[in-house]
């Protein structure tokens, strides 16, 4: 298959694992952003393949796993009231608030719908007009132009019925918050090439230069990855500090202008509060002024919910890459995908769903 089959051929992948031996005289530490690039790395093995010294580590790259626990209360508050359809993607139907997820809710007579566009959920709107109809609209700049167009359309309809409860988070401020924390110790970063085909790399430049850190905007096949973290580690071993594109059948440098200006009509920076890091400045996406009454959490008064997070659970220090799946003491215990405490182990893009399904167990205690 094209694009595919190319990007998993083992012969290559040997090649380019001796040329990092080659070119690794250092430790180096290297933060992939993407949650699907982390499923790669870890379903592969290519992490525990790397030279010694050379280590991954798991950043905040799950839409689905930053999501803070009050947006899912909150969208549970309001699926809970009679005459609303609540639409989602699938993976956030298993995702634990603080009592109980949208699937048990569901279950308990609750109209939650799974979508797979979401146009899905403007078509529902359209033909349930004596209903309200609520998408939960959530992920990284990738998915927010076509949440945006649904915006758009339901407004060219005249839709009375339709609203979103954003909860869009940004790329950019969240690796400078990691950057800010004197404990960090990211030294180059993976870039996530989907987000960067919609936004291309100019944000990227200047945390590159004002860190010092080499920023590389990769794909997703084992490949990818491992030609991304040899261009990393190139820079690091020669003190550079540049954004460089090893995806570039799919991403250059301006992005997609059309989804940007969508993006700029329909929303507006805001703070955004991410699942067990905390609220971050200018890191997500809120409806523009001109686009408030398609906003759910202006419709809908559920300020009220108290979130409380499962005290086992170290989501936060998972997608910081502080602590990996196996330091949780939960983890494969009383924590797996059948039986979630946080949103980690349930995401197709989870960073603890990924140890999971490797068959990654914890080590066992000194």
């Amino acid at each position: 298959m094209k694009y595919l089959d190319e990007y998993r051929d083992p012969a290559l992948a040997r090649q380019l694992l001796a040329e990092l031996r080659r070119t690794a005289t250092h430790p180096w530490r290297i933060m992939e952003v993407c949650g699907g690039q982390t499923h790669t790395l870890v379903r592969q093995g290519i992490d525990e393949l790397l030279p010694a010294g050379i280590r991954m580590i798991h950043g905040p790259g799950c839409p689905v796993c930053v999501t803070p626990l009050e947006t899912l209360d909150r969208a549970m508050a309001i699926a809970e009231r009679p005459g609303v359809i609540l639409t989602s993607f699938g993976d956030m139907l298993r995702v634990p608030g603080s009592t109980t997820d949208l699937l048990a809710l569901r279950a308990r007579g609750a109209d939650v719908r799974v979508i797979y566009s979401p146009m899905d959920a403007v078509r529902t709107a359209e033909e349930n007009p004596g209903r309200e109809v609520v998408f939960l609209a959530v992920g990284f700049e990738t998915t927010a132009p076509a949440n945006a167009m649904t915006v758009l359309h339901a407004d060219r309809l005249g839709l009375t019925n339709f609203s979103l409860l954003v909860s869009h988070v940004l790329v950019p401020p969240a690796m400078t918050a990691l950057l800010d924390d004197p404990e960090c110790e990211v030294e180059a970063f993976l870039a996530a090439g989907h987000v960067c085909a919609v936004m291309g790399w100019t944000e990227y430049e200047p945390i590159a230069a004002r860190y010092q850190v080499p920023v590389v905007v990769t794909g997703f096949e084992p490949l990818d990855l491992l030609e991304g973290i040899l261009m990393a580690v190139t820079q690091l071993e020669e003190g550079r500090h540049d954004v460089e594109n090893q995806y570039a059948r799919a991403v250059h440098r301006t992005g997609n202008s059309e989804a940007q200006d969508v993006l700029g009509l329909v929303f507006r920076s805001t703070d955004r509060a991410w699942r067990g890091i905390g609220t971050l400045p200018a890191s997500g996406l809120e409806l523009a002024p001109e686009y408030a009454s398609f906003d759910a959490s202006r419709r809908f008064d559920v300020s009220g919910p108290h979130s409380t997070e499962d005290p086992e659970c170290i989501a936060g220090d998972i997608l910081t890459g502080a602590r990996l799946p196996t330091d949780c003491v939960a983890y494969g215990a009383r924590c797996t995908p059948r039986t979630p405490l946080g949103a980690p182990m349930v995401s197709s893009e989870g960073t603890c769903a990924a140890f999971h399904a490797a068959g990654r167990t914890r080590s066992a205690p000194a």
